[in-house]
């Protein structure tokens, strides 16, 4: 690089997002749990959406979204002119960093939030603020105790990622209350389908003027190699995204997939009630193991170890295993593994790794 050309302030503290492992040397039958992907996939009448979109392969998408956002609107009960669409909901949340972020302000998140919210802040020259949590489970107190009157976005994932916590709607209203005039909430909602009955914050959103959410389609619907999500907020702030997104973001591939996934009502409710089921049964047999885990409410659990050197040492028994899980010390959490909830083989099969591990036959 030439030594007049640099990027812009920020951009090279940023320390490249690492994904979920997917491939183990010299194994054959891996199972990988680290990225907390749907084990019963997308459902049939989304692959058949996807199939029939190949006719079309030479015509441009469409640049509005309307009949994804119709159906958005008609399933979550939401106004369609309010949804907006993105390349999942990380390209969401970094449009909403672009738009209201900037040198100057700061973007405050938890201390074991999600790992793009720190370079989404520093990507368009703001100051990430990490604020403390409570035992893995955000707090509101703290957050208010950080905001200044440079806050421009405060990022809360609810159902949390890599905690499986999640803080109730009294509390996250107090937040949304509490928060400077000039400061939005962001409610990333990519876990919320496993919540039974839980709307994600959509009424805050509807009763306030400072509230955003966002879900995806990568979880729940089994749609992670499409790249698609979607936000709901204030008309003024759809106004704004709309102005800096790429005309032609979401291929027809992904937006005929993500109308057919999110239609199909009855797959989606089968998976969140597998997904119950067995991550129950995972965390209650891990804990029997003496592998504690919180109570989780998303698609995965956070196991944890006495330390750092026992939870590395168990991962590396998992992966002489062919089991791939996540660690998460990047999250200041060294001493915790988190194991996305596969099915019933898959949860059973790391059982019986980590009673291994333990020693308990």
């Amino acid at each position: 690089m030439a030594d007049g050309i640099q990027p812009q302030p920020g951009i090279l503290d940023i320390a490249l997002y690492q994904g979920g492992a997917s491939a183990l040397a010299g194994q054959s039958n891996v199972l990988k749990l680290s990225s907390n992907e749907n084990p019963l996939g997308p459902s049939v009448a989304a692959k058949e959406a996807v199939v029939r979109a190949t006719h079309d392969l030479h015509r441009y998408p469409s640049t509005d979204h309307a009949s994804l956002k119709a159906a958005i609107g008609e399933i979550w009960s939401v106004d369609p002119t309010r949804v907006f669409c993105g390349v999942g909901s990380g390209d969401v949340l970094k449009l909403l960093a672009e738009a209201y972020a900037g040198p100057g302000d700061e973007v405050l998140f938890t201390e074991h939030g999600f790992a793009m919210y720190p370079i989404y802040a520093r990507a368009c020259g703001a100051t990430p603020v990490v604020v403390p949590e409570n035992e893995r489970v955000v707090d509101v107190d703290a957050i208010l105790k950080a905001c200044t009157e440079k806050t421009k976005l405060v990022f809360i994932a609810n159902p949390a990622n890599p905690t499986g916590t999640m803080i109730g709607a009294a509390e996250v209203a107090r937040l949304a209350e509490g928060l400077p005039p000039q400061a939005m909430l962001v409610l990333d909602g990519a876990y919320a389908e496993f919540v039974d009955g839980f709307d994600a914050g959509q009424s805050l959103v509807e009763a306030r003027n400072n509230v955003f959410m966002s879900r995806t389609f990568s979880k729940i619907y089994g749609l992670g190699g499409m790249r698609i999500g979607w936000g709901y907020g204030p008309q003024a702030v759809i106004d704004v995204l709309n102005r800096i997104r790429g005309p032609f973001n979401l291929s027809a591939a992904a937006l005929a997939a993500a109308e057919a996934a999110v239609r199909d009502t009855e797959h989606t409710e089968k998976c969140r009630v597998e997904n119950v089921r067995w991550r129950d049964w995972l965390a209650n047999a891990l804990a029997e193991l003496g592998v504690p885990s919180d109570t989780s409410t998303a698609n995965f659990i956070l196991a944890r170890f006495s330390d750092e050197v026992e939870a590395n040492a168990c991962d590396d028994h998992l992966r002489s295993e062919g089991i791939i899980v996540r660690r998460v010390g990047g999250y200041g959490l060294p001493h915790c593994l988190r194991i996305t909830v596969g099915d019933e083989s898959a949860c059973r099969r790391v059982a019986h790794a980590v009673a291994q591990f333990k020693g308990v036959s």
